[in-house]
């Protein structure tokens, strides 16, 4: 078998992940001495990835260029990059010391050339120096035996995880040098995300390394197997070279070049295991709302019927499980979080931002229910109207983060939402397994994409429910990409988004079966019917996946295991005592 591995120093020499290029094989974690003696184990891998640096020029300005260019990529986490400085600094001192005195005086030692051979006199950090030992090693490897130059590759974990994640973690892996287990805990979704089984990811390290070491490898494994598959990217492209020829680059991937014939990566982008993270992550702050099971004839249909009760959640609807995933995931700077809604989103986003003890802003259109606006407040969350429909609302949102840095949750355009949302389609199979097809409620898209991610793939036919009055999602497919479209609904303050983004529509295409409308008038006996036979009260919104499989819109075969998703209750009661009668 062919292998590759992930390498990061720890402690005790290099921690070493070993797999097969398409992952078919459970990873391998060791611990080696030298670097030499890893290359030379029974694994011997053909591609070696490793956080180290590789390859030194004779002068430099700051620091070596792939630093430079892969620190604005990290964010506020681009100071996890070290400054790497020239190939004279790193042989200066090349004896090994004893103790702080000597360490300290090889330091100094060492920055005389460091600043001698750099264009702005920059001197080498102590962290850096500290590598020293370790470069070498590798160092003098690819000096002597060439043919290891296009085998042994430099990366930065910090990279490959922002590469995961399509963007800056949140998180960091260390504060103050202890391990921060909010960045462990991103870190291990990502990994497992790419295809990592679970058990590897949360294994006990090796001796000699530590849990960070090992995470980190496991990174460089992920950025390995995309370079074996030809989606390797360096900076800088094309690589440089120092003076005895070695490369000098930081690989990552290319995450948007997936090969044709690679079907153990997922294209989706919440694949399972984000999901499976996020019902972790929201254990205890999110209910397991019940199922109700009505069986064969229920509503006059020959299908085999239950309702999933998601309007019992906490907030009034599953809104409150991508609003607690996003504040578990992400971190909450001192201006708190905002968000736009047409109720439920701000109701949830208030709800976990209270019980996170954070400050909460949300935006609501003029269309927006009194009781979902009073259950905002309620939840101590301060509220902003304005703007006829959900999009103006969304809008005046987006100014107010770009002035105070407030981390924006939005209710549909965002992983953290979606895979949030999922854990209601993986708490669903887990009561229901035997489900033929569900039907759901479609606004903006975060719904279906969550729980139409989890099914992906299994003989579960998701099918979505939009009123005729506000079909974002339908025309969406239609048309091979969003577009906007009018909204006019009595569903419209919790259905009512113009456009459903790229993001929904990149998880829908391949995963939704199809999408039916339906009119107002069918919400409106929907919501009768719930309360009258159920004692239900349920929102235009909620009653709308119901209202398709009364009206037709949804034709049943004989005997398919049916499950219809109730998922709101916000509802004004005057409203619905007025349709009741």
């Amino acid at each position: 078998m062919t292998w590759i591995a992930g390498v990061d120093g720890c402690k005790g020499g290099w921690v070493a992940a070993f797999s097969d290029p398409e992952f078919r094989a459970t990873p391998a974690i060791r611990c080696f001495r030298n670097f030499e003696e890893m290359l030379s184990s029974e694994f011997a891998p053909s591609i070696v990835a490793v956080d180290m640096p590789i390859g030194f020029p004779d002068e430099i300005g700051k620091s070596r260029g792939p630093e430079q260019l892969i620190k604005p990529l990290l964010g506020r986490l681009g100071n996890a990059v070290f400054d790497m400085p020239s190939r004279q600094a790193l042989e200066a001192v090349t004896r090994p010391w004893k103790g702080l005195t000597e360490l300290l005086a090889a330091h100094a030692a060492t920055n005389v050339v460091a600043r001698a051979t750099s264009t702005v006199g920059a001197a080498c950090s102590i962290q850096a120096f500290c590598l020293f030992g370790k470069i070498r090693e590798i160092d003098t490897l690819l000096r002597t035996e060439t043919s290891l130059r296009q085998r042994v590759l430099e990366i930065h974990p910090e990279l490959a995880f922002a590469t995961m994640r399509g963007g800056p973690l949140a998180h960091p892996k260390k504060i103050k040098g202890r391990i921060n287990e909010a960045g462990m805990a991103e870190r291990r979704a990502l990994l497992i995300a790419q295809g990592l089984p679970q058990e590897t990811v949360h294994a006990r390290p090796p001796r000699g390394a530590g849990a960070d070491d090992a995470l980190d490898a496991l990174a460089a494994l992920v950025v390995a197997r995309h370079i074996a598959a030809g989606r390797g990217r360096p900076f800088s492209e094309p690589p440089g070279r120092d003076s005895h020829g070695i490369t000098v680059a930081i690989w990552t991937y290319w995450p948007d070049r997936p090969p044709p014939q690679d079907t153990t990566m997922t294209e989706n982008p919440v694949p399972r295991p984000m999901i499976e993270a996020a019902a972790q992550r929201i254990v205890g702050h999110a209910r397991v709302t019940p199922v109700m099971r009505l069986g064969t004839g229920a509503f006059g249909s020959e299908a085999d019927i239950s309702l999933k009760l998601e309007c019992l959640q906490h907030a009034g609807s599953f809104k409150t499980r991508g609003g607690f995933n996003n504040l578990l995931s992400l971190d909450v700077p001192a201006a708190g979080v905002a968000a736009a809604s047409g109720g439920n989103h701000g109701a949830a986003v208030a709800y976990a931002a209270r019980a996170r003890g954070v400050k909460a802003t949300i935006f609501v259109p003029e269309i927006s229910p009194p009781p979902k606006i009073e259950a905002i407040r309620r939840f101590g969350a301060e509220v902003v109207i304005g703007g006829a429909q959900y999009d103006d609302a969304q809008a005046a949102c987006d100014r107010f983060v770009a002035e105070t840095g407030a981390l924006k949750i939005h209710p549909f355009a965002a992983k953290e939402t979606i895979a949030g949302q999922g854990t209601l389609g993986r708490e669903w199979q887990e009561q229901e397994p035997d489900l033929d097809t569900v039907l759901v409620a479609v606004g903006g898209g975060g719904l279906i994409s969550g729980i139409a991610a989890w099914f992906a793939g299994s003989k579960v036919k998701v099918v979505g429910v939009e009123p005729a009055g506000s079909r974002a999602l339908q025309a969406a497919l239609e048309a091979g990409g969003p577009v906007q479209v009018d909204v006019a609904s009595i569903a419209a303050d919790s259905l009512g988004a113009r456009n459903v983004g790229p993001l929904v529509h990149a998880v829908c295409k391949d995963t939704v079966d199809h999408v039916v409308l339906v009119p107002d008038s069918a919400i409106a006996e929907a919501q009768v019917t719930l309360w009258r036979d159920l004692r239900l009260a349920v929102e235009p919104g909620g009653a709308a996946a119901l209202g398709a499989l009364l009206c037709g819109a949804y034709r049943p075969t004989p005997g398919e295991r049916l499950g219809v998703l109730v998922c709101g209750a916000n509802v004004d009661l005057g409203k619905l005592a007025a349709l009741v009668g």
